[in-house]
């Protein structure tokens, strides 16, 4: 089984690409929570764990990580534009 990882990081507005976003701007949220980002991601369908404790390499502060279990045969890349997707419908 196959664990993808979402940062915070690749969903915020508020960052250039060179600082982690990873998808485009227009899709992009400022400062989602992670409990955002499982929510949107129990929507899509997959099963989320919250770590609440870890750091994204590129950032100093602690914001935490989402691991989504068993993501079938989406690619990462759909995985974070369908979350990002209901993440805006959730806001």
């Amino acid at each position: 089984m196959v664990e993808n990882v979402i940062w915070p990081a690749y969903l915020d507005a508020d960052l250039p690409r060179s600082e982690g976003r990873r998808i485009p701007m227009e899709l992009a949220v400022s400062e989602p929570t992670v409990d955002e980002i499982a929510q949107a991601v129990q929507q899509v369908g997959y099963d989320a764990v919250i770590e609440r404790e870890k750091v994204y390499p590129r950032e100093y502060e602690p914001r935490g990580r989402v691991l989504v279990k068993d993501a079938g045969d989406a690619t990462k890349s759909d995985l974070l534009g369908a979350t990002a997707a209901y993440l805006d419908a959730l806001r």
